[in-house]
């Protein structure tokens, strides 16, 4: 019921997790508007593509403007948008570490930064980033990723207790390994079945935006059950 007329707005939103959770919403009435550089192959009368590269405050000023210009202000925003690159330390090259760090980390404060005065004049709102198990645990391999991922966690608990006293809430979602294309290019992994479904994880987030505005739940962690 909570969900009755509201509108979302989702980065990321081309392909993978940022899709099937558009489609989701959609289908539970929200209005949703997806920003991203490339448009999903989605047509819905209450989806609007606004396409922007994140990682420029300069493109994410102007999108908002015409976000708002198309739809009004929104009720939910969903900072869905990231990558991973994996290689031992020595050899990560150091435009790889940096586009991590602007896509992961920049790109999700630049949006934030930008909604946040128009979120708080809404009473309640809520904030969901999606973060990673490699926000949590590192790996070999990993630290470019990781080190995004872990400052992702550290960005969502100090948004939770400064937006908090407005009625926003943030919440921080650390998903194990999707079966999407986020594996189409990282070598010897491919997306297999024993890997979480994104529709689960995209339904476990509706849940979470359906709920009283009296009620967060800060942090998910999900896994795979099985291993491999």
């Amino acid at each position: 019921m909570y969900l009755s007329n509201k509108k979302a707005l989702i980065t990321g939103v081309s392909r993978g997790l940022g899709l099937e959770l558009t489609r989701q919403l959609l289908d539970r009435g929200v209005t949703v508007v997806g920003w991203g550089r490339s448009a999903p192959e989605l047509t819905h009368e209450q989806f609007h593509f606004q396409p922007l590269d994140i990682t420029q405050p300069e493109d994410v000023e102007t999108a908002l403007q015409d976000t708002l210009a198309r739809v009004g202000e929104i009720d939910f925003l969903i900072n869905n948008a990231g990558f991973g690159r994996f290689a031992k330390v020595d050899e990560l090259p150091i435009d790889t570490w940096r586009e991590m760090m602007s896509v992961n980390l920049d790109a999700m404060f630049f949006v934030t930064r930008a909604w946040v005065p128009h979120l708080k004049t809404r009473g309640s709102a809520h904030i969901v980033n999606l973060s990673s198990i490699a926000g949590r645990v590192g790996m070999p391999q990993g630290e470019g990723y990781n080190a995004s991922k872990f400052a992702v966690s550290g960005f969502s608990e100090c948004l939770f207790h400064e937006l908090r006293p407005f009625g926003i809430k943030v919440s921080t979602i650390y998903p194990g390994s999707i079966s999407t294309n986020f594996f189409d290019e990282i070598p010897g992994i491919d997306a297999h079945d024993g890997m979480m479904r994104p529709q689960d994880v995209a339904h476990t987030i509706v849940q979470l935006l359906d709920t009283h505005p009296n009620y967060l739940v800060r942090e998910i962690e999900m896994r795979p059950l099985k291993k491999g």
